[in-house]
């Protein structure tokens, strides 16, 4: 038997005046793994993450993390439970340079990782630097270390392989695992199909303003519909 989600937005629904974007949605992330949600643009994938976070309010649907329940999440009340947002634009301050930002992190959250972060995504020549300074890809794993200095249970994190090259890429995906190996609860949305599948151990498909579990990445990419109406010829390996 599977063990309950640390995270999950459960039968959310959303509209933005007559344009009905979630009808009953969910998405969830267990202690230790990566859960990866895939959907077409412009299907909810976003908003859905959004809505978890306590970001965006929802119009109906409930959001639940660390065992509690929550109609009207706030970002603040979930970060301080341990939830980290990394939305799809930038985190980081553009002023500060990055020392800066995580000497802030450690003074707040306390750190006990941060020269193994700093190690694994290959960011310890770039502390003197602004985000302003930084490429697309350099940029992305400043945002990730940030998040995994402040050692959260569940992060979520809205299309992170987006612009950023296939070596960027795997640095990201590896951090990712080592997150999960060190028990957080990773979501993850993005258009980067195998990159994703590669990372994953848990499918969501949106479709139609709500979502199916594909299991693993195994088991989604032998689902017929799924194969037929999003992933295409895709395969793994």
């Amino acid at each position: 038997m599977r063990a309950q989600p640390l995270f999950a937005a459960d039968s959310i629904g959303k509209s933005f005046g007559s344009r009905t974007i979630l009808k009953a949605a969910s998405v969830w992330g267990r202690e230790g793994t990566i859960s990866v949600l895939f959907g077409r643009n412009g299907c909810g994938k976003s908003t859905l993450l959004k809505i978890g976070a306590g970001q965006l309010r929802a119009d109906h649907g409930v959001v639940q993390f660390a065992g509690r329940a929550y109609l009207r999440p706030r970002l603040c009340e979930l970060a301080s439970r341990g939830l980290f947002y990394l939305p799809d634009r930038d985190l980081l301050s553009r002023r500060l340079t990055l020392a800066e930002q995580i000497r802030a992190v450690e003074w707040r959250f306390g750190a006990s990782r941060t020269a193994e972060v700093l190690e694994r995504l290959e960011i310890g020549g770039l502390l003197d630097q602004t985000p302003l300074r930084l490429s697309g890809g350099e940029r992305r794993r400043a945002e990730i270390a940030v998040a995994w200095i402040r050692a959260p249970r569940c992060l979520l994190a809205d299309e992170p392989f987006a612009g950023i090259d296939p070596a960027d890429a795997e640095v990201v995906a590896e951090a990712f695992r080592r997150m999960a190996r060190q028990g957080c609860a990773i979501v993850i949305t993005g258009h980067e199909v195998r990159q994703l599948l590669a990372t994953a151990d848990d499918i969501v498909w949106m479709s139609a303003g709500t979502t199916h579990g594909m299991g693993t990445p195994e088991q989604a990419v032998r689902h017929e519909q799924f194969r037929r109406e999003y992933l295409g010829p895709v395969r793994l390996g």
